[in-house]
């Protein structure tokens, strides 16, 4: 369940590829937690802005500027506004909960006796993957900032988290999920 979200495009009129009568302000936006993507119908005379970040959980007294959720979406019903944003809100999401992220270095695990859940992310080659499980063993890592300094091999721990997240979002029929819900 989503609870905050970010926006990533508003449309003023509504799609103008909708054949509905009532055309009705829309919102685009991507879900913090589970990235979820959402269409939302904003409250009336409320400021919207691309990047802000929106209640859309279930306490009706917090959402100031969120009406209702309309309905999820998929990647390719974006606008291509939408779509050039999201890199910029996932690194956000990732500097924001950083400690969430971490944590996969820390627990993941193999997926199957020949495939680990850090091969998932793109980049991430044999030798990386071994030098982050022999270091681990040392103690959990606190941040990217220790996950660097331990294993330099891995330089940009972020950009793999984000480059995984976006490839979740972009293909629906992905085999393993990491962060994306269904």
């Amino acid at each position: 369940m989503e609870d905050y979200a970010y926006v990533l495009d508003y449309l003023a009129e509504g799609r103008p590829d909708d054949r509905g009568y009532k055309h009705e302000p829309l919102v685009l936006a991507l879900g913090q937690d589970e990235f979820k993507l959402f269409e939302l119908i904003p409250k009336e005379e409320v400021q919207i802005e691309i990047g802000e970040r929106v209640y859309i959980g279930k306490d009706l007294d917090k959402r100031t500027k969120i009406k209702h959720v309309k309905r999820r979406i998929k990647w390719d019903e974006l606008t291509h506004t939408a779509q050039s944003e999201i890199p910029y809100t996932v690194e956000d999401i990732i500097k924001l909960k950083e400690d969430r992220f971490i944590e996969f270095f820390n627990n993941a695990r193999p997926i199957t006796k020949k495939y680990h859940m850090l091969d998932l992310l793109p980049g991430m080659g044999m030798k990386k993957m071994e030098a982050v499980l022999r270091e681990r063993r040392n103690g959990n890592f606190k941040d990217f900032d220790d996950l660097v300094e331990r294993v330099p091999m891995v330089h940009k721990p972020r950009k793999l988290i984000k480059e995984r997240i976006l490839k979740e979002l972009q293909n629906p029929d992905i085999k393993y999920k990491v962060w994306v819900a269904e």
